[in-house]
């Protein structure tokens, strides 16, 4: 395993759309582990293949909190195939734009198919904060970003917050 570069705005690759996963074999499989570790190294909860200059779709995730084990998932063609009307405010954040925060309202709750770490079907409901990731990391493989859902005054200081951390290290 090794720990990839997390690429972060304005980079032009975050916002290319990602392309579907023929199959899930053994260089898919060393992709998600790296993924995972570089997740961890970070530190964040989710990273989509796209962050590390990977466009496709492809997103590892552990939303254990700090006092319990580790609990990776993996998500290979992440969709949605259904997404409650109710939605929920969450302030989110993301490894391509460090420390910037802001409030986004996505749906509630939403049904998900996916392929996971070993190429099974896996068809799951999920709500609260896995809802919130995995829509804020499936975001990711459509070339959107979570300050893509702000306003753009908003989005410009982000950029620029994180273009002035680039500066100063």
């Amino acid at each position: 395993m090794a720990l990839r570069e997390i690429l972060t705005v304005p980079n032009p690759v975050l916002k290319q759309v990602s392309t579907p996963v023929a199959a899930v074999d053994d260089d898919l499989r060393l992709l998600m582990d790296d993924m995972l570790e570089t997740m961890y190294a970070a530190p964040g909860i989710g990273l989509a293949a796209i962050q590390v200059g990977v466009p496709k779709q492809v997103i590892v995730m552990d939303l254990a909190r700090q006092d319990e084990p580790p609990q990776p998932r993996y998500f290979v063609n992440p969709e949605i195939l259904w997404a409650s009307e109710e939605t929920a405010p969450y302030e989110e954040g993301c490894l391509s734009v460090p420390e910037v925060y802001d409030e986004v309202d996505r749906p509630a709750r939403v049904k998900l198919r996916y392929l996971d770490y070993h190429g099974q079907e896996v068809v799951e409901d999920a709500e609260g904060l896995f809802a919130v990731c995995i829509q804020h990391e499936m975001d990711h493989l459509k070339g959107v970003l979570f300050i893509d859902h702000l306003s753009r005054l908003k989005r410009e200081r982000a950029v620029a917050r994180v273009r002035k951390l680039a500066r100063t290290g």
